[in-house]
């Protein structure tokens, strides 16, 4: 009790630091999906443990030898109900857990057709490329298409605009990557051969840290990126600011027709792998 009283005290009642459990505050509207599913998560953990910890502590006290007593308490074997409750409890559980993971999962990787922009991201050995204005799933151009691009030693950043939803492809050319910001409370594979996708609406200004989640290889650690949210205008002179200095169109993809090398066309899957085999598993013919 008294550590939790201090765990309590030094989180700081004044804000929601504690109840977030140790996520970060969110900067997206999509990401209190996530949070109420973590805190739920915990509460469910919380609920099993004082029960666990109930029956020890019961059984320890209420069930004790005394101490000159050599007796052995009676002994309880093949009990079918204590068992069939044992069973039912846990599996409940873990379905009630998945129905709310499941649909959320759902709710946050829904594609609508009122994006702002759409941005294509490119996770690459090892660091980012941005398309901006290019949609990866479909090919096409949401505008006039600029691009930056990074390196392990000079990390990009990426742009977003405040309180406008962005449609997000991922993409990769060599191996699985992982798009994460802490900040957005989300994160999703980029997986060669494949587009995922998914959209969020950035609700705070600043600048947030983003990161590759994925074992990719030898500079791995050093596949950081920035996000920066800026006002709708500032977005705009960003991209203007790219096209000033030359970096128009897309950059290699990894997919599809913009594979970065002429002699390839690699089959560019949309959505998660499900029953994939062989090559198409990993990019298609010519992979």
């Amino acid at each position: 009790m008294l550590a939790g009283a201090v765990l309590v005290a030094a989180s700081g009642c004044a804000n929601s630091t504690f109840t977030r459990l140790g996520f970060p505050d969110p900067a997206t509207s999509e990401a209190p999906t996530i949070l109420h599913l973590w805190q739920g998560s915990w509460i469910a953990a919380f609920a099993v443990g004082a029960l666990v910890w109930g029956l020890i502590l019961w059984t320890s006290f209420f069930h004790r030898r005394s101490r000159h007593g050599i007796e052995v308490p009676p002994q309880t074997k093949y009990n079918i109900p204590i068992e069939l409750l044992y069973t039912a409890v846990p599996t409940i559980m873990v379905a009630v857990l998945f129905y709310f993971t499941a649909k959320d999962e759902s709710a946050l990787l829904k594609i609508t057709p009122d994006q702002a922009t759409s941005i294509n991201v490119v996770g690459r050995q090892w660091s980012w490329t941005f398309n901006y204005n290019y949609d990866a799933a479909t090919s096409a151009s949401t505008g006039a298409s600029v691009y930056d691009v990074g390196t392990p030693g000079q990390p990009p950043t990426l742009y977003l605009p405040l309180n406008e939803k962005v449609k997000f492809t991922l993409t990769s050319p060599d191996v699985i990557h992982s798009f994460w910001v802490p900040a957005f409370l989300f994160k999703l594979d980029v997986v060669p051969g494949r587009v995922n996708q998914f959209e969020l609406t950035p609700t705070k200004e600043g600048t947030f840290i983003g990161e590759c989640a994925e074992l990719c290889g030898v500079d791995h650690s050093r596949m950081l990126f920035w996000v920066k949210v800026v006002s709708p205008a500032e977005y705009q002179a960003h991209l203007g600011q790219l096209q000033n200095q030359g970096k128009t169109g897309e950059l290699a993809v990894g997919c599809g027709t913009n594979t970065g090398n002429s002699t390839k066309v690699i089959n560019c899957r949309v959505g998660p792998v499900t029953g994939a085999k062989g090559q198409n598993a990993t990019g298609g013919p010519g992979w």
